[in-house]
């Protein structure tokens, strides 16, 4: 019982906070270098707010891309995959989706479908945390889905969903969107 005592004493008079504090202590390379890392992180950040005002100006010209290099599929399968297949663009009115998790084969030869249709019902609106959200109805001979694009604030990063009107078959992409003068993307041949 004596020593259930002095244990429970002992924890009591360690600080609480004292097996939880962490800090960093830079060497002097380090603080040498210090600034340089400041610089480029502030660098970076101007980067990432050129990158999201022309993705914004992308989406509001109706004129754009999002290079997808992660899908995630109806049953949560996830794949990453090749950006300059995989991906959504509209320019105008018309709308692009190709999704290819193969490296090859597929009806449009590049490892999957391609997919064209007319966009309809455009809706663009920010958040009060600044995010971004982007949707659109796409008809087309093969296609009929809704399509919503999320930006959040200070970056290029959008999580595109695209949700068909007849069936369960909703697929996720990651990636960056880029306004189309901007993109590296290859387009297979339309499914039919």
């Amino acid at each position: 019982m004596k020593r259930l005592l002095y244990l429970a004493t002992l924890q009591l008079t360690i600080p609480a906070g004292y097996a939880q504090t962490e800090r960093r202590i830079l060497t002097k390379y380090e603080q040498q270098e210090s600034p340089s890392r400041e610089i480029q992180e502030q660098v970076e950040a101007l980067q990432d707010s050129i990158d999201h005002a022309n993705a914004v100006g992308a989406l509001e010209r109706l004129d754009f891309v999002v290079e997808a290099d992660k899908l995630v599929l109806k049953r949560g399968e996830m794949a990453f995959v090749n950006s300059t297949t995989n991906f959504i663009s509209l320019s105008h009115d018309l709308a692009i989706i190709q999704i290819a998790p193969f490296n090859s084969g597929g009806p449009n030869e590049v490892g999957g479908i391609t997919l064209n249709g007319q966009a309809s019902n455009i809706k663009l609106k920010t958040d009060r945390k600044g995010a971004t959200c982007f949707s659109m109805n796409v008809m087309g001979s093969r296609l009929s889905a809704n399509v919503t694009i999320i930006l959040p604030k200070g970056c290029n990063n959008a999580t595109v969903t695209i949700s068909p009107n007849f069936n369960a078959h909703r697929v996720t992409f990651y990636g960056r969107l880029y306004p189309s003068q901007f993109t590296r993307v290859f387009k297979g041949k339309e499914s039919h």
